[in-house]
């Protein structure tokens, strides 16, 4: 395939960064075959949707950017082309293409086809590194239709083609260039996924989070149509907090950096505070985002608590306040990123999203405490805006203690009893159990009667639950609705508290209406579970009911319709049947009241007939975007999100 079929751009200015010699085919290590790829993707990529789809994307880009680790890469570029293939270019040393004195074969083929033959198991090709270097490239290409690469080294421009993983030819020099670096094309197999159309915005969100983390590199991606986004940031995690506070008040003029060396680690945190009551700390090991956390961040969570109340104390910034004070009164309105780079970090499970080093621990404890120690002790006015958040947070929490004595004694969040309004399923095995969260008293009152009583329960709500977006904790337990779903779902409520193995029904599902009112309620439950039962969604329990809008009839006949392309297409249909003397009649429904309880059962709440759309968080820092957009107090950001993504609403009723 020549480069112009694929409409790219290659980078015509060169790398700054010198060319090393000692990167050749006695550095690729050979650890095992994949002959299984194919028949278990799952096991390498996560899924066959999707998700997998865009982690192979990930998997070839994540080879640049060790890279750029490495100090040999400044530039990507991710071309998703007009056939449905995707294109990445770095200017790296390029793959080595020379023969591997054991194998016999060209250290590109056994990149591109042998599990675990890669540059990270030598500590001369990569000091530090993501995932496993040659992994990812092999099992891509292993899952593609087709894959071509080229690489540009010593003055030579070399080629090889697959196809499902199977060489087409050996390595061979197709001209000269002065470039250097790597370019993989590879086409998503067709036969392996249930999707192969990429979504540009979900390459833009990691494209954006890896330059934010590597702040010499420069990313460039260009969509089908030939348009560029370019990612570059000079300040770093500086930029990345400030991207994340964007909708926010920030009580800080700028955001505290902090950079540090101990041994083979580099540490690099950026931090600031805000006025809202959420806390939102992102985490990473090599580019990697540690979602559970780890070792770096019990470090930094230790260190930010002890060094900042040591400050107030010493500074008598305390006097006034009667309570002691607690790592969780820290993380409100926080906002951190972490970023540690370590040359052999060993992860919990095969995830990779929690560290389990321990020596990180230490380390990064120890710099953020000599560091954030000068820096507060040169800026006092800085530490007492940020001590007076926390004091604020204290006195909320304990009020937040009172409120919920208050309410147990009342029986309200700890009891034996359910809340009045909630009509229960006679089954109490919680795999085999569903809560409907349904709008309005009418709604459920055609859920009640349309259930199966054995394993679905209704939970009616009045009005819409407070937005706890803007509201502190004891503000929330004041809320009656969000009292009353607490303690139906038996969870329990808090961080030392929650606990997702007392709920009590395997699947929550979110049912409103179709019109504005009905999108705000279910906006407002999801900031709810997203900010204070995070978990839930994690595990897979939440879920979004989708009623049908229309019922389509023509005589005795009758169909529904889930939106508007459907509705259109069973009118034609029945015209046809009927030769164009089809009386077609069509209703909207405007509600979930509007609907039989028959009707409410057969198109929304039967297993064997429904749909439902499961709630995921792929990108926690776009999620927390999203949420602090429409459910926060700056109205610009608000209309310009929802003017942006007005176009892509198909089921709202105005």
């Amino acid at each position: 395939m020549q480069e112009a079929d694929i409409n790219i751009t290659t980078p015509s200015t060169q790398s700054t960064i010198p060319v090393p010699s000692s990167y050749g085919a006695n550095n690729i290590q050979v650890l095992d075959g994949i002959e299984h790829v194919r028949m278990r993707p799952a096991m390498y990529i996560g899924d066959i949707h999707s998700r997998g789809l865009h982690h192979l994307v990930y998997e070839i880009v994540d080879n640049s950017i060790d890279e750029t680790l490495g100090g040999f890469n400044d530039y990507i570029f991710v071309s998703l082309n007009p056939d449905g293939s995707v294109t990445v270019i770095d200017r790296g040393r390029g793959i080595p293409v020379d023969i591997h004195p054991e194998k016999g074969k060209s250290a590109l083929e056994l990149v591109m086809t042998v599990i675990g033959a890669g540059g990270k198991f030598d500590k001369g090709a990569y000091k530090v590194s993501g995932g496993l270097h040659g992994v990812g490239a092999s099992v891509v290409n292993a899952l593609s239709e087709w894959c071509e690469v080229e690489v540009y080294r010593d003055g030579q421009v070399y080629f090889q083609r697959f196809e499902r993983g199977v060489p087409q030819g050996d390595v061979k020099a197709i001209g000269l260039s002065d470039q250097r670096g790597t370019k993989t094309t590879f086409m998503p197999d067709h036969l392996i996924f249930k999707t192969t159309e990429f979504r540009k915005d979900i390459i833009i969100d990691r494209m954006r989070e890896l330059a934010f983390l590597n702040k010499n590199l420069s990313i460039t991606v260009q969509d089908p149509e030939g348009e560029q986004e370019i990612f570059h940031f000079e300040g770093g995690l500086k930029e990345f907090v400030l991207f994340t506070d964007q909708n926010r008040m920030s009580l800080l003029k700028e955001p505290i950096y902090i950079y540090g060396e101990r041994d083979t680690t580099i540490v690099e945190i950026a931090l600031q505070y805000n006025d809202t009551y959420q806390e939102n700390v992102f985490s990473y090991v090599n580019n990697i985002n540690t979602q559970e956390g780890g070792t770096h961040v019990t470090g930094f969570r230790k260190a930010l608590t002890r060094t900042l109340n040591a400050y107030a104390q010493k500074n008598e910034l305390l006097k006034n306040l009667k309570l002691a004070l607690t790592g969780d009164d820290f993380k409100e309105g926080l906002t951190a990123v972490i970023s540690v780079k370590v040359a052999e970090p060993q992860f919990e499970g095969q995830t990779k999203t929690k560290l389990g080093n321990s020596e990180t621990q230490s380390i990064v404890e120890t710099i953020l405490n000599e560091q954030l120690s000068d820096y507060a002790e040169s800026n006092p006015n800085v530490l007492k805006v940020i001590i007076e958040k926390v004091k604020g947070a204290a006195m909320s929490r304990e009020a937040a203690r009172k409120a919920k004595e208050l309410t147990r004694r009342k029986s309200v969040l700890e009891s034996s009893g359910l809340p009045g309004k909630l009509a229960d399923c006679s089954i109490n095995d919680p795999e085999h159990c569903e809560l409907y969260i349904v709008e309005g008293d009418s709604a459920g009152g055609s859920a009640k009667q349309g259930r199966d009583r054995s394993f679905q329960a209704i939970l009616p709500l009045k009005g819409k639950i407070l937005n706890v977006e803007k509201a502190r904790l004891h503000k929330m337990l004041e809320n009656e609705e969000i009292k009353t779903i607490i303690l139906a779902l038996g969870t329990s409520f808090g961080e030392e508290e929650f606990s997702t193995e007392k709920l009590r029904y395997g699947k929550i599902i979110i049912m409103t209406d179709a019109d504005v009112d009905g999108a705000h309620i279910r906006t407002l439950l999801l900031t709810f579970f997203f900010r204070h039962m995070r978990a839930l969604i994690d595990a897979g329990r939440v879920f979004i009911a989708q009623p049908p809008l229309y019922l389509v009839k023509s005589g005795k006949e009758q169909q529904y319709a889930w939106d508007d392309d459907e509705r259109n297409s069973i009118s034609d249909s029945m015209k046809k049947m009927q030769k164009g003397k089809a009386n077609i009649h069509i209703q909207r429904y405007k509600g979930l009241g509007e609907m039989n309880p028959e009707q409410l059962w057969s198109t929304t709440m039967d297993p064997a007939h429904r749909s439902l759309l499961l709630v995921s968080v792929e990108n926690a820092m776009e999620a927390d975007h999203v949420f602090s957009t429409l459910m926060g107090d700056k109205v610009e950001p608000r209309r310009d999100f929802i003017e942006k993504n007005a176009r892509y609403v198909r089921r709202l009723d105005v």
